[in-house]
């Protein structure tokens, strides 16, 4: 007995004596989330070692990438819904598409926000979508899609959509939390899942669905002054929908609206 304790001392750790964990139960010292921490000595060694080298550095990548802006790193993990405790309701916007949505139950779907961090600040990845799509085609968005029947939560749609889209593994991304549910006019209650991307991510674009990837900073995304309300007719009755104006690309509807949700989320909190 004194002998396997001592091996599992002798566990070598990330641990730098600042223990405090955020509200999403990750250690604010060294990064590790609250079940890495538990299962640290039993974990294998090959496991250990992913985490040591893999994923706590792409957390503080994203750590240090966020420093200085709106979305400060602890700021953002308090802005957002815990893994753990997905967000519910119908969505944030619903009252104002009662009159539009088709009938029927809402079809769920997820969206991957994801930021990479680069030494030159946080980018937000995006898509723009081919124009033969029969929905959506030629506009901006997050990669994503329907939730099917055996996706285990909206992270796992979310990650499967994006690997189908972008050809972004599961081992280079890492899910950091939810946004509000959103939804959309063509029935969808969509579950923003926000998340970190290793900056080594090359996309690959599914050319039936994708017709472009690119990064906007997510300062410039963040700002007031870069977002327009812009009316639009639909169905005989105006409409106000939100939209970036970013070279070469329109960002607008859905995913403008998501990106102001996380805004707002980042301005609500201390």
């Amino acid at each position: 007995m004194q002998t396997t304790e001592n091996t599992a001392r002798a566990v070598p750790s990330p641990c730098i004596g600042k223990c405090e964990l955020d509200p999403h139960r990750s250690c604010t010292g060294c990064l590790r989330s609250i079940d890495e921490i538990a299962r640290w000595s039993s974990m294998s060694e090959r496991e250990r070692q992913h985490v040591m080298h893999h994923r706590l550095p792409l957390r503080e990548q994203l750590r240090v990438s966020l420093e200085g802006s709106l979305a400060d790193h602890q700021r953002l993990m308090r802005a957002l819904h815990p893994l753990d405790a997905p967000p519910q309701g119908d969505g944030w916007n619903r009252s104002e598409l009662i009159d539009l949505l088709p009938p029927g139950p809402l079809v769920e779907a997820a969206v991957l926000a994801g930021i990479v961090p680069r030494a030159t600040g946080a980018q937000v990845i995006l898509t723009r979508r081919t124009e033969a799509l029969r929905q959506h085609g030629g506009q901006v968005g997050f990669p994503g899609g329907r939730t099917e029947a055996d996706d285990a939560d909206a992270v796992a749609a979310a990650l499967r959509e994006s690997n189908e889209e972008i050809a972004l593994a599961a081992g280079q991304v890492q899910a950091l939390g939810y946004l509000d549910p959103f939804v959309t006019i063509t029935g969808y209650r969509v579950t923003p899942v926000v998340a970190v991307i290793d900056p080594a991510f090359k996309p690959i674009p599914s050319p039936d669905e994708v017709a472009d990837v690119f990064e906007v900073p997510l300062d410039f995304l963040m700002s007031p002054d870069n977002l327009r309300h812009v009316e639009i007719t639909h169905r005989g009755r105006v409409r106000h929908v939100l939209e970036y104006s970013w070279p070469g690309q329109r960002i607008w509807g859905a995913t403008a609206a998501i990106l102001y949700n996380l805004r707002r989320r980042l301005e609500q909190v201390q």
